[in-house]
C-alpha cells in the first residue's frame, strides 16, 4: 500500500510539474487576439456607431420595400419635361420610339450616327459640324426625345434644334 500512495504523489508531482510547464512556455498565451493584436495601420477601419444606422429625425426617407412577389418592382417613367425647343413628346413605349428615331435619323440628310446605345436610349450624332446626343426617354405620356449637349444638358444650339424640329416633323406623319 505503501508503494501506491508513493506512485500517486510521483504521479501527481510530474502532472502539477508538466502543468506548470505547458502554462508557462506559452502555448495557452492570453492576451489580445484578432484583428486587434495587429498594428494600427494594420487594422481594419471601424464604422463609428452613429454611421452604421440610419438617421431616424425625418430628414432621410427609407423606401417601403416591394411587394413579395417574384417580379421585380417596375421603374415608374418620369413625368414629362416642359416643352423646348430641343425636345418633344410621341405616344408610345420607349423602345418602339427608339426604332422610330434611328429611321428618322438615317432619313435626314447630312447626319451622321457615330453610335447607338438602345438601353441608354441615346444615339451620338454628328450635324453641321456640332456632335450631340439625341436621347429618348420613357415618360407618363410616351417617350421624350431631345438633344443633349456633351455637358449633359439640353442643346440648344442651331444644328441640335434644327435636327429635333426635324425629327418632329417626321415622327408626326
Amino acid at each position: 500500500m505503501r508503494q501506491s500512495v508513493s506512485a500517486v504523489r510521483v504521479l501527481s508531482f510530474a502532472i502539477l510539474a508538466l502543468g506548470t510547464a505547458v502554462g508557462t512556455t506559452g502555448c495557452f498565451k492570453k492576451g489580445v487576439r484578432g484583428d486587434y493584436a495587429l498594428a494600427p495601420e494594420m487594422r481594419p477601419l471601424e464604422v463609428p456607431p452613429d454611421l452604421n444606422v440610419p438617421a431616424t429625425n425625418g430628414d432621410t426617407r427609407i423606401p417601403a420595400l416591394a411587394s413579395s412577389s417574384t417580379k421585380p418592382a417596375a421603374v415608374a417613367p418620369a413625368a414629362a419635361p416642359a416643352a423646348s425647343a430641343s425636345g418633344f413628346t410621341v405616344a408610345g413605349s420607349k423602345e418602339d420610339v427608339f426604332g422610330k428615331v434611328g429611321t428618322a435619323l438615317e432619313g435626314v440628310q447630312g447626319v451622321t450616327i457615330a453610335s447607338r446605345a438602345q438601353l441608354l436610349g441615346s444615339y451620338d450624332v454628328a450635324y453641321e459640324g456640332s456632335n450631340f446626343l439625341v436621347r429618348v426617354v420613357a415618360v407618363d405620356a410616351g417617350a421624350y426625345v431631345s438633344a443633349v449637349d456633351p455637358r449633359g444638358l439640353p442643346a440648344t444650339a442651331e444644328a441640335p434644334v434644327k435636327l429635333i424640329a426635324a425629327l418632329k416633323a417626321k415622327l408626326a406623319q
